[in-house]
């Protein structure tokens, strides 16, 4: 009896592990790119506006996909669920690859983040169901390595591989590493009797997620390119909430929803959904905004750019672990009020760094905004998702994980907007200055739902 629970063990956190390292591998590249895309638009005679759309669509796909998780997870079996996932991330990694064209390029991303949208989801789930409750957010914070430090990590590592041996080498290496992990997980991952025949699929909900989500974020994608005013911004933007909205009135009366609104019955949950929500809306841009500040205001390197990125992934590595293990120790409400306060003085003092601001105050400022988002994040996804029942834990991870995406969506456009207004108006350390206070913004919210709901 002990033996088969040392193996039962030991089989979890092999599935665990695998799938923390490929959303690990998926949420690193959706940044590394941004520190490719003039070379891919250069390669492919394309514009920049248009080389975006690598970017834009591997978030309206990410967007789309997450929501299908619960149905995917209650229906397959989880192993098979796992090798699909990666074997969309190895597919699409080798067709960026060989890509001949900027068409070929975007098609392998769409199947990137597929995998993605799968894998994040999935992990948090497995972390909520597979391990006790004094366990849990030990676990959470090293999946938050996933969350945080991989995509703080990719630009750094982008912008280090596209001068090395050019940006196709960026995808060789992925293609290595996911075909790895999927050959690991089809020899190591026990089949677990957990497919449930009688999951159903609501089509219309799901066209409906895929409207909403899909809406929201190419419309707010779309605020780099466009004005304010512009169409192209509102009109998927008011089309998308207006089916996000159907969407949510379907799952209250359908016999099989998409997503189990019980969610929002614990309150816990509904806390640390809104202050997730805010947190990714403030960090998630800063990725992109800090490498265009260095390298267009401040006069500084493409490599200077990646570096005052670096010290903060660091902590984010180190961070996320430790947070967690606290958490199980001495309580949540500690470690995020601190890590509350992390991610709103380095946000906010970041709003006032201009031209004559020493480098090293850059980043050292970078690092004390990452230490806050890396003890914020796991943190509060396993303080509000052990609320939950257990059979409905999918739910809260695949939505949760879905508007995170678009709320991330939300703050890098009206970050980039104010440095692009900035810009055509001859203000553009102005632009800058209200991007970073936009973050800031964002990041003094989390602080005050922290403060004030976590118990």
């Amino acid at each position: 009896m002990l033996e088969e629970g040392k193996r039962a063990q030991t089989q979890v956190i092999v599935l665990i592990s695998i799938v923390i390292l490929g959303s690990c591998l998926g949420n690193l590249s959706q940044t590394a790119l941004n520190a490719m895309f003039s070379g891919m638009a250069a390669d492919f005679g394309v514009r920049m506006e248009l080389g975006q759309w690598v970017t834009t669509l591997y978030m309206l796909v990410l967007g789309i996909t997450v929501p299908v998780v619960t149905y995917l997870m209650r229906r397959f079996p989880l192993k098979n669920v796992v090798l699909a996932a990666l074997l969309l991330l190895v597919i699409g990694a080798a067709i960026d690859v060989a890509a001949p064209s900027f068409e070929v390029l975007v098609a392998g991303r769409a199947l990137q983040a597929v995998s993605a949208g799968i894998t994040m989801p999935m992990m948090i789930s497995i972390v909520m169901t597979s391990f006790s409750r004094d366990k849990q957010a030990t676990v959470m914070g090293i999946a938050g390595i996933a969350m945080g430090f991989a995509p703080n990590i990719g630009p750094t590592i982008g912008g280090w591989m596209i001068g090395f041996a050019g940006w196709r080498s960026f995808f060789v290496a992925l293609f290595v590493c996911a075909l790895v992990l999927l050959l690991l997980a089809a020899v190591l991952i026990a089949r677990r009797p957990q497919a449930n025949s009688s999951a159903r699929l609501d089509v219309l909900s799901l066209l409906l997620s895929a409207l909403g989500f899909g809406g929201l974020l190419l419309g707010f994608s779309n605020a780099s390119s466009f004005g304010l005013a512009s169409p192209y911004i509102w009109v998927p933007a008011i089309l998308g909430a207006l089916f996000l909205a159907l969407y949510l009135r379907r799952q209250k009366h359908v016999e099989h929803p998409l997503t189990n609104l019980r969610i929002f019955d614990s309150w816990r949950y509904r806390v640390s959904f809104w202050a997730a929500n805010a947190l990714f809306a403030s960090f998630m841009g800063i990725t992109l905004i800090i490498p265009l500040f260095i390298e267009n205001q401040w006069g500084g390197t493409a490599l200077q750019a990646g570096l005052a990125l670096l010290p903060g992934t660091v902590a984010a590595f180190i961070v996320n672990p430790l947070a967690g293990w606290l958490v199980d120790r001495i309580g949540a409400r500690p470690v995020v009020v601190v890590a509350s306060v992390f991610l709103a003085v380095g946000a906010v003092s970041m709003a006032f760094i201009d031209e004559a601001t020493p480098f090293w105050a850059i980043v050292a400022l970078q690092g004390v905004r990452a230490t806050g988002v890396s003890g914020l994040i796991g943190p509060l996804t396993s303080w509000g998702m052990a609320d939950l029942p257990h059979e409905i834990m999918t739910d809260g991870s695949s939505f949760g994980t879905a508007v995170r995406q678009a709320c991330a969506s939300v703050g890098t456009a009206l970050m980039v907007f104010a440095i692009a207004a900035g810009t055509s108006a001859g203000m553009s350390l102005m632009g800058f200055h209200v991007a970073f206070a936009v973050s800031g913004a964002f990041a003094v919210m989390v602080f005050g739902l922290v403060v004030a709901r976590v118990r």
